[in-house]
């Protein structure tokens, strides 16, 4: 397959802020080749670009390659800033995602998972079923909030039929739970990791700031557009 360039320039990767790093005393030592130096005003670690910008593009490669073959991918960004853009890229991309809270044992203990998933569509299908007219209003009221909750801890993997292919993490250290998971099972992984992080836990780390919404929004424009990409030839593929 002929190698595919994704258009991820310094000039962008500077811009979204993905250089900035954390203070000296919080970092890994692991990250040591990624770190381009200090800042000399606040003494912070300055992540080296040119890393940030090779890494993107061989996830983007990655991803596509991925979709291309009708893979499935899971997004994990439960940070308060990342749920509305974790949220829209997945939409857009057709992938599955967690913004909220990461259930344990979400992907380990799949069978659970997929319990609570069949609970979720049971309650949908009595909510717009004419037989919750003559339940009583405590009753009706218990299942509005299981319904609620059930929509906000699952609702972006509620047509999650099996375990995905690939998940997709915006910062390693808040998502530590999900990646163990993902490690256990062998499910391949793309992480966001700063200067505070391991990246040798990921399959795929890509080193830049997790702490920046415009460097979160850049990553993501990236991997969904070849994500797209990617589905797009799968479509193709199918109709020959």
């Amino acid at each position: 397959m002929t190698r595919r360039y994704w258009n991820i320039t310094l000039t962008e990767i500077m811009m979204a802020g993905a250089l900035w790093g954390n203070a000296p005393k919080k970092w890994n030592p692991k990250m040591a080749p990624y770190i381009y130096g200090t800042h000399k005003r606040t003494g912070i670690h300055i992540t080296n670009p040119f890393f940030s910008a090779r890494f993107l593009s061989e996830a983007c490669y990655l991803v596509f390659t991925a979709a291309s073959r009708g893979n499935q991918f899971l997004i994990v960004g439960t940070k308060k800033r990342a749920e509305n853009l974790v949220a829209r890229a997945a939409i857009k991309a057709r992938c599955h995602w967690v913004n909220q809270k990461w259930l344990g044992g979400m992907l380990t203990n799949w069978s659970t998972t997929q319990t609570r998933l069949q609970k979720f569509w049971d309650l949908r299908r009595e909510q717009k079923t004419e037989s919750r007219n003559h339940l009583q209003k405590r009753n009706m009221a218990v299942r509005k909030k299981q319904l609620s909750r059930l929509q906000r801890y699952l609702g972006g993997i509620k047509y999650m039929k099996k375990l995905p292919d690939i998940v997709i993490i915006l910062d390693q250290q808040k998502e530590s739970t999900a990646l163990c998971e993902c490690i256990t099972l062998g499910i391949p992984t793309i992480s966001l990791i700063d200067t505070d992080c391991d990246p040798d836990l990921a399959d795929l780390p890509i080193p830049a700031n997790d702490d920046s919404i415009a460097t979160m929004r850049l990553i993501l424009q990236k991997l969904v557009f070849a994500i797209c990409k990617g589905r797009s030839k799968s479509i193709r593929k199918r109709k020959k």
